[in-house]
């Protein structure tokens, strides 16, 4: 008898678990609707990795390819398989050929003069889309932090649900940072 109770118990805690991070997680769609980034609309020529790409801007004289950083996210080194890569080619399945539009923060440039930006398409931010589905880690940058709350959100609930780089059966085991020290 106390092992159906057990059992009970870990199901309805399991039940729980599932109601609350579902509301919240309705709590966060209601309030990323009210935002209306601000920012460029670009074409996307190239993906680079999972937190670079190069993009061009038709509308300047003349038109150049800039690279862009994505915000507030650290993909893995695409020498770190199999996630590197499977970060790039998500990054590029969620582009297509459609434009985005490049929201700034407070630092528009990193040391390696790439544009800083949050990457929206079609009211989806993408920084915050790669991080949900566990292809990116959340990095928190202490001058561009504007949707930093919903970047740790997003990676809790990649890491609760096991998906990609927090998948238990294969878990990225180093971060891209430490990836990249270690490798060099």
């Amino acid at each position: 008898m106390k092992t159906d109770t057990s059992q009970n118990r870990k199901f309805f805690a399991a039940l729980f678990c599932v109601f609350t991070f579902s509301f919240l997680l309705l709590l966060a769609s209601c309030r990323q609707s009210a935002i209306t980034p601000q920012g460029e609309v670009v074409k996307v020529v190239r993906v680079v990795s999972g937190q670079t790409l190069e993009a061009i801007d038709t509308e300047k004289q003349p038109p150049l390819i800039e690279q862009v950083r994505l915000i507030g996210i650290e993909a893995p080194d695409l020498r770190q398989r199999p996630w590197g890569t499977a970060a790039k080619e998500q990054l590029e399945q969620m582009i297509g050929e459609k434009p985005v539009l490049l929201e700034s923060d407070s630092e528009p440039k990193d040391q390696s003069d790439r544009q800083l930006a949050y990457v929206w398409q079609d009211g989806v931010l993408l920084n915050e889309k790669l991080v949900a589905e566990g292809y990116a880690l959340f990095t928190p940058r202490s001058l561009n932090n504007k949707y930093d709350e919903r970047l740790e959100q997003a990676q809790e609930f990649a890491r609760i649900m096991g998906l990609g780089i927090w998948n238990p059966a294969k878990p990225m085991r180093l971060t891209p940072r430490d990836f990249r020290e270690q490798y060099r």
